[in-house]
């Protein structure tokens, strides 16, 4: 057997199914490529099968993934080997022991910069070394609260960045060679293989950008952010996306009865639980004030987290989202266009306590049995000529 690749019992085990399974799925065009494997499995089949494998078990059907492998739109498997694979299994109370730090403190800082609970169950070497660096930072006097704080813009930041690279990597790189026809595992190879080159520059090249804006803003002072202008002339990815905006009823009301210290706080704990609530696919854009821009794939799922999300606040100021789906413009980690705007009008027509979603939205939702929507009319959104048919969205009864 080439030294390059795997027997079926290995590659099996590495996918998480059985062989026989794993053998079926090759001879049925599952897995394309390597109807005869008798010479060995090559790692980019092995990464394909990870990836059928966790599609199964999501429910997508074997012809529809069999589709997608034919047109080369499973080819991310292979990159994935780049990571670290996660297998350490270091658990909560061993980062404590290694670190010096609470596992309260530890569960704040993982969760202040966005990452699933869930992970906490079965921490890597690279996790306990992030922590080291974090008892390190608090032991040389940065206060905990403005630390935390600037743990979930570095969240917020990062996962922005890392969204961008994905999806660039995708319109820029993965898309092309769909186009032109590449087989999968030799498109999965190629990419894999230019991942590979860029990876190591992406930590160095952050770091320098870093840098550079932080001796920017020190020099000048600066208080604020930077806008980024669009050029009608520049050729633009585009992609279908569910947006949610979510902002507080009355939250200026709330603000000048309690005090701008109370309301801060309330905003606070207010981000923190929609970001800690997101479905998997789902994340935070950017936030302005007391209003979170949320962007996902699933739009059933979003919908569910909106209305289950409301279920959180019994108190004013109560949460109001609006729902919309559609094509946007990306750029530079932000959606742009006709569609962004459209939501963002949904939410100023909601009540507190209120899930409004556009009939788009409905149409993309389907017969989910657990989710209602209740038509409101056609209801003339600020900025559009149309009316446009809104739906309250709540739970079924």
């Amino acid at each position: 057997m080439n030294q390059d690749t795997l027997s079926l019992k290995e590659a099996a085990e590495r996918a998480g199914v059985s062989p026989s399974t794993l053998k079926r799925w090759a001879e049925t065009g599952v897995i394309p490529e390597v109807e005869d494997a008798s010479d060995g499995w090559p790692a980019a089949a092995v990464a394909h099968a990870r990836i059928v494998a966790r599609l199964r078990a999501r429910g997508h059907s074997l012809k529809h993934i069999r589709e997608a492998a034919s047109q080369g739109r499973l080819a991310y498997g292979f990159v994935e080997d780049l990571f670290p694979s996660g297998r350490e299994g270091h658990s909560l109370e061993e980062a404590s022991e290694a670190t010096g730090l609470e596992e309260a403190l530890i569960e704040r800082f993982w969760t202040s910069i966005g990452l699933p609970r869930q992970g906490l169950e079965n921490l890597t070497d690279e996790d306990i070394q992030a922590n080291q660096y974090v008892a390190s930072v608090l032991g040389a006097g940065f206060p905990l609260v403005a630390f935390l704080q600037l743990c979930r813009v570095y969240g917020q930041a990062l996962a922005q960045i890392a969204d961008a690279e994905v999806r660039l990597f995708h319109i820029y790189v993965h898309e092309p060679l769909i186009r032109e026809g590449v087989p999968g595992l030799e498109m999965a190879e190629e990419m894999e293989n230019l991942a590979r080159d860029l990876l190591p520059l992406a930590s160095p090249l952050m770091d320098y950008v870093h840098q550079r804006f932080l001796q920017h803003f020190i020099e000048q002072d600066v208080v604020g952010h930077m806008e980024i202008e669009l050029e009608d002339d520049i050729d633009l990815g585009r992609m279908r996306v569910a947006i949610a905006f979510c902002d507080l009823a009355g939250y200026t009301r709330f603000t000048e009865e309690e005090g701008e210290e109370e309301a801060l706080s309330f905003v606070e704990g207010f981000i923190e639980a929609v970001t800690e609530t997101l479905p998997d696919d789902a994340r935070v854009v950017k936030t302005i004030g007391d209003e979170v821009m949320v962007v996902g794939q699933d739009v059933a799922a979003l919908v569910d987290w909106a209305v289950g999300f409301e279920q959180l606040f019994s108190e004013r100021p109560q949460p109001r989202i609006g729902i919309h789906t559609g094509p946007t413009l990306y750029r530079d980690g932000d959606y742009f266009g006709r569609e962004v705007n459209l939501a963002s009008r949904v939410v100023a027509r909601a009540r507190g306590g209120e899930v409004l979603v556009t009939d788009a939205v409905v149409n993309a939702v389907g017969g989910v049995e657990h989710l209602a929507f209740e038509e409101i009319g056609q209801v003339k959104l600020k900025g559009f000529d149309e009316p446009r048919q809104l739906c309250r969205a709540s739970t079924s009864r």
